[in-house]
């Protein structure tokens, strides 16, 4: 979600928050600010819109070596300068990510107490509270502790006190925030890549922590005890955030498959299959799986459950996390919980992860970065190797999640013996194969092109599939609609009569995939329906044969592998064709509107 920075040491903090800002704008914002020390007082400025907004009124040689930013995605208030960060009340000037959500309540009774309000935010409202507290216990850490008794929800704060013009103040609760350490000079990010070019060593704030940040000392505490902590190193350097010549980050992930694939199968995957059992779980001993996901991760558990039920014989369930954690869930004791989140912040997923752990029920993460939240708390975690991943929009992170879950699916069918050693053999085979598969799919710019600029004029788009299929073209679908704005849904194809072929008209476009051999007939035949209403069929298959003439308008051919990895090379193209469309239409591709990298909020 939103982006905080924060720096306290012997530099310029201005420079130093706004390279922060910048390197945090792919978590997506609509407005920006800073607040600082300078001449005895704390300056606040802030913009809504994009960082250029707020750069244009800044001194960036102005004299202060501490201060606090942030940019904001718009939950409580309109994106407009009076809603954004930094907030003063008093002596404290604060920002914040998360939701407050019993400020309404406590705006209220702060109002009874005189206080008046200049923004729609519940930010404002926890620091008018943290002020109002402070008149009564002149103890900024006793504040602190009595504020995080009184509101609830999710926040990651930093804090400016008009009095201690050397010290940052934290509290964290389900939003993530780390602290930078530096040589003489500390920061506070909600993510490393805003500080990873000025230290890559850093500490995890826990759940119910606060503390005190100077230059030279970092204090942290929980529970009213200092606590130890461990200081430790980014595992990816800073030209992370470089985009390698790719004009957008977005399209650089997408490249990056071949080589997340190879690395995510590395640690299971040899020679022989001797590595899924001795560094994976005991899947066996469940005879039922859920997997509890949001967004691209529920569409990479929908393509998991397809492999798990097919080849590891299980039955298996998938829930979005947000309706999952508000239904009355029905897990039995031998049941596997697994979770899927690329951040490992999900809040979501989190909540729903405790809730299973609340049960009794043993839990997985599938998770993309080290030392997040979900891989602290869950029991077994089987880690994507993915890398950083900056597009809002997800890509690698959703083929390393789709690669992991077909290992696992592996795993329990060699541990079964389900699958003979000639199938193994094959398995091996298109392992070794599918990277260069992957590139051959990925070389094949022009043709998307050609695709998307038949589509970018169109206002409704449809995706149609059966089994795996289906759930590829919901991850398609989602693409699409994320960085291209256009209108489009999937529909599990055997449906089409149920409904939904009364929306098709001359011309539109309808994205047929069929890769599954077994139901190919019967999605060729609903391509059939609609190709006769006068749709546009794009027909991305990995079948060679050919149809009759003009029962599609367009054909992509994936190359055939085995079954368990197909869905990786079939999602490239789907990848693809949005990424060109929302070229052609202008769109900002890495950092869609309305939309944040981590949703660290309900």
């Amino acid at each position: 979600m939103c982006g905080i920075v924060g720096y306290v040491g012997k530099n310029n903090c201005v420079r130093v928050l706004i390279d922060g800002l910048e390197k945090l704008e792919y978590r997506g914002y609509d407005s920006a600010g800073i607040a600082y020390f300078n001449d005895d007082k704390i300056n606040i400025l802030k913009e809504s819109g994009k960082l250029e907004n707020l750069k244009k009124g800044l001194d960036l040689s102005v004299d202060s070596n501490i201060g606090i930013g942030h940019t904001r995605w718009a939950t409580h208030g309109k994106a407009k300068k009076e809603n954004s960060h930094p907030h003063q009340v008093g002596k404290f000037t604060i920002v914040h990510n998360g939701i407050i959500e019993n400020y309404v309540d406590i705006k209220k009774d702060l109002e009874k107490k005189g206080y008046v309000f200049n923004s729609d935010t519940d930010t404002e409202v926890l620091c008018a509270l943290l002020d109002y507290l402070y008149k009564s216990d002149k103890n900024v850490l006793n504040v602190i502790i009595k504020a995080s008794k009184i509101v609830k929800g999710s926040y990651a704060v930093g804090i400016l006190f008009n009095d201690e013009k050397d010290k940052i103040y934290v509290m964290k609760n389900k939003s993530p925030l780390i602290i930078g350490v530096g040589k003489d000079e500390n920061f506070i990010a909600s993510d490393v890549p805003a500080i990873l070019d000025k230290t890559d060593n850093y500490i995890s704030l826990e759940d119910g922590d606060y503390g005190v940040i100077a230059k030279d000392e970092i204090k942290i505490y929980n529970n009213k005890k200092l606590r130890n902590y461990d200081v430790e190193k980014f595992e990816f350097g800073a030209d992370l955030i470089d985009k390698k010549g790719y004009s957008h980050y977005m399209l650089k992930e997408i490249h990056e498959q071949p080589d997340v694939f190879k690395k995510t199968v590395k640690d299971y995957v040899n020679n022989d299959l001797d590595g899924l059992i001795k560094n994976m779980p005991d899947f066996t001993k469940y005879n039922k799986i859920r997997i509890v996901a949001c967004g691209s991760a529920t569409h990479a558990a929908l393509v998991g459950k397809q492999m798990l039920e097919e080849y590891g014989n299980v039955k298996t369930d998938v829930e979005t996390a947000s309706e999952f954690r508000y239904s009355k869930p029905f897990l039995s004791k031998d049941e596997l919980v697994i979770v899927i989140s690329q951040s490992g912040e999900t809040a979501d997923t989190l909540e729903a992860l405790k809730l299973a752990k609340e049960n009794g029920n043993d839990t997985l993460g599938i998770i993309n970065a080290k030392g997040s939240s979900i891989a602290r708390s869950a029991d077994m975690v089987l880690y994507t190797k993915a890398g950083k991943e900056i597009a809002v929009a997800t890509t690698k992170a959703y083929s390393a999640q789709v690669a992991m879950l077909s290992l696992i699916a592996l795993n329990l069918s060699y541990k079964k013996d389900l699958i003979s050693s000639d199938e193994i053999k094959k398995i091996l085979a298109s392992i070794r194969t599918l990277p260069s598969q992957m590139q051959e799919l990925l070389n094949n710019k022009d043709k998307y092109k050609e695709i998307a600029e038949k589509l970018a004029s169109h206002n409704d788009i449809f995706f149609i599939g059966r089994k795996v299929d289906y759930a590829l073209a919901q991850e398609g679908s989602l693409k699409l609609k994320e960085i291209s704005y256009t209108h489009s849904e999937a529909y599990a194809a055997g449906e089409l009569k149920h409904g939904t072929i009364s929306l098709i008209e001359p011309g539109t476009p309808v994205i047929s995939i069929v890769t599954d051999d077994y139901i190919a007939p019967k999605t060729i035949s609903n391509m059939i329906e609609v190709k006769s209403r006068g749709a546009e069929v794009i027909y991305i298959t990995n079948k060679t044969d050919d149809l009759k003439d003009g029962l599609y308008d367009e054909r992509l051919i994936i190359p055939r592998t085995h079954k368990l990895f197909s869905p990786l090379l079939t999602i490239i193209p789907l990848q693809m064709i949005a990424y060109e469309v929302a070229k052609i239409k202008g769109c900002d591709i890495d950092k869609p509107k309305n939309l944040a990298k981590s949703v660290t909020v309900e």
